[in-house]
């Protein structure tokens, strides 16, 4: 099978199509043919080691020193299982499948293994492969943050900052299932996106300060993290949650010390779970969740995919499509 490697940090020079054996599922696992995987913002990161502030030898230390131990990145996928190994009974050959492969990775390629118990569900038949691979990054990080970092409820007021991206776009929505009143912030350019996913409220952050108004949002929920954290935290209601989906480590350590009034602010990383997968695919059979897809590419312009995303002014998933798709 043909699969992308990364062989270094730093440019997309360092990516490498080249062939490797297809891999054969073990006992509990499925070798899944990939119809379609990702680019996401986190595969952009590792990559290019593009990081957080003081989370550069973090990165290194858990991934890798001078390139990633898994050469092959990519975790998001959709595709049709080809094999199953031994006590598999969930799936069989020709299931329409979609999930993520996590920190594992490997989803830059021709076809993946996973186990069968892991973040891998059925394809909802209301979806295309390119729109099932375009949802499960963003979405289990919007779930795994607004349910259980920020307590989302209904009625609370809450502000989806960077709502245009991958993981914003699915924040709006899955915020709007749960019955919040979702204020998006995104450029000027993007309002009529983010009010059709379903923001009551729109703001500009090239027109308008989200955060002038204090004691104003149940929840924020940050992908960007320009703003000053005292702003963030000022404009909090009493008991508030700031969520930090991307923040570098000064800021995470200020943010403890600087709730008051029950504020609190919250960070970390999303893991992927089969009930998680359960859950983003039964919102999309609901009609709440929907995959917003900025461009396609094929797997051999890969590092045209790798640019679109640095640009960070893409609109929802980068898709990645085997050539001969």
């Amino acid at each position: 099978m043909r699969a992308v490697i990364c062989r270094a940090y730093g440019g997309t020079e360092h990516l490498e199509i080249v062939e490797r054996p297809l891999p054969e599922p073990g006992p509990g696992e499925i070798r899944v043919g990939l119809c379609a995987s990702t680019v996401s913002a986190g595969d952009w990161r590792i990559r290019s080691l593009t990081v957080p502030a003081g989370y550069g030898l973090v990165l290194r230390a858990a991934m890798g020193w001078t390139g990633p131990r898994q050469p092959v990145l990519g975790s998001a996928f959709s595709g049709v299982v080809e094999a199953v190994g031994k006590d598999v009974t969930r799936f069989g050959p020709g299931d329409e499948v979609f999930g993520s492969t996590g920190m594992k990775l490997g989803a830059h390629a021709e076809a993946v293994v996973i186990a069968a118990e892991g973040a891998v569900v059925h394809k909802p038949h209301v979806l295309i492969h390119s729109q099932a691979a375009a949802l499960p990054f963003g979405a289990t990080t919007a779930l795994q943050f607004l349910r259980d970092k920020g307590r989302l409820k209904a009625k609370h007021r809450l502000c989806v900052v960077g709502a245009s991206g991958e993981v914003g776009a699915a924040a709006v929505q899955i915020g709007r299932a749960i019955g919040a009143h979702v204020t998006a912030v995104c450029s000027a350019a993007n309002s009529d996106l983010v009010r059709d996913l379903g923001a009551r409220e729109v703001i500009a952050h090239d027109e308008e300060d989200p955060f002038a108004e204090e004691n104003r949002f149940d929840v924020i929920f940050d992908t960007v993290g320009a703003a000053p954290l005292k702003r963030r935290m000022r404009a909090l209601r009493r008991r508030g949650r700031l969520l930090l989906v991307y923040a570098g480590l000064g800021t995470e350590i200020a943010a403890r010390f600087a709730g008051r009034g029950g504020r609190r602010a919250r960070s970390g990383m999303a893991n992927e779970s089969r009930a998680d997968m359960e859950e983003i695919a039964r919102l999309v059979e609901a009609g709440d969740l929907r995959a917003v897809i900025d461009s396609r590419y094929r797997l051999s312009e890969i590092a045209a995919a790798y640019d679109r995303v640095a640009t960070r002014r893409k609109r929802g998933a980068v898709v990645l499509l085997p050539d001969e798709a």
